[in-house]
């Protein structure tokens, strides 16, 4: 059944509560958007309601981390992520045990419009010393990945969606921080897709088999540390790679991919995202096409990469 991922860490944390009392979660006004309210009310205790302050609950959060807490600080990923100065001092610098929760990712968001569509944190996160970066891509692996995350050393930002997604893992799926998990094999090119597109890139693929395209599918979960192994491994088997996210393609997953190969395994990346603009308010469906990211689109750039024998520079 889909559902959105916040929706997923809103329950999961609440159930997890229990049996992780160093659990402590903190909100920005934002309790019923980032479903950080189930945890307040079976823990209100355990819960902060800080209010319009993002600022002042990344420093508290950073407390309450140094003092031996898993601190969950939660709000909308475009504002969040854009108290860059304090998160960069006061979480990454410390390597405190802070698990910054961005919902609300990408144009999906929709109408809302681009004060509220987090475009560029993937590429804020990444860069920073001791940050890993997750987007999970259904419920059963944002369950798996946010009790991950409860023991994981060092800071984590986990990227969350607003819309529904389809699952794409099976019910005996095991998520591993740090590792891609292959979803479709194929020899012609390799997708590498994260978070809510890649249900969309996995239609696409299976579309083009019925045309003798045989493209192979890979779910990057964890954004950094990125599976360079598999990366590579990807790169010398099928020789050409595209990479789809609901992010700016300048510093989000297209980059991270195009990192790996360009200094290991040089090959062909095209990369499928916003190319270098803001969002705009509108129908979730419509700013997917006019991205690019809807299945007709992802499947359009697809076949052209695989029928392609060089890359043509326009």
């Amino acid at each position: 059944m889909a559902k959105a991922t916040r929706a997923s860490f809103g329950e999961a944390i609440a159930d997890f509560g229990d049996k992780y009392p160093e659990i402590v979660v903190l909100e920005a006004d934002l309790a019923k958007s980032t479903y950080s309210f189930m945890f307040g009310d079976k823990f209100p205790n355990r819960y902060f309601e800080m209010g319009i302050a993002e600022a002042n609950m990344i420093g508290t959060g950073s407390g309450l981390a140094l003092a031996g807490k898993v601190a969950y600080i939660c709000s909308f990923s475009a504002f969040v992520t854009g108290r860059y100065d304090i998160i960069r001092m006061s979480i990454a610098y410390q390597n405190a045990n802070v698990r910054i929760i961005g919902t609300h990712c990408g144009v999906a968001v929709g109408e809302d419009g681009n004060s509220q569509q987090g475009l560029e944190d993937i590429s804020i996160m990444r860069s920073l010393p001791n940050m890993g970066v997750i987007q999970p891509v259904d419920d059963i692996e944002t369950r798996q990945a946010i009790e991950y995350s409860i023991k994981h050393k060092g800071p984590l930002f986990i990227r969350l969606t607003r819309q529904k997604v389809e699952p794409v893992n099976a019910k005996n799926y095991r998520f591993e921080y740090g590792k891609g998990v292959i979803l479709k094999e194929g020899n012609d090119l390799t997708i590498f897709a994260s978070g809510g597109v890649v249900y969309s890139a996995l239609q696409a693929a299976y579309h083009l088999e019925k045309e003798g395209i045989h493209a192979r599918v890979v779910n990057i979960h964890t954004i950094k540390p990125i599976d360079d192994e598999l990366i590579i491994r990807c790169a010398k088997e099928t020789k050409k790679i595209v990479t789809v996210e609901d992010h700016n393609i300048i510093g989000g997953l297209g980059s991270a991919v195009s990192e790996v190969v360009s200094e290991y395994y040089p090959v062909y990346v095209k990369r499928i995202g916003l190319k270098d603009c803001f969002g705009e308010s509108g129908p979730p469906e419509e700013l997917y096409q006019k991205h690019g990211l809807d299945i007709d689109s992802i499947q359009s750039v697809v076949k052209s990469v695989a029928k392609e024998s060089q890359p043509i520079l326009a």
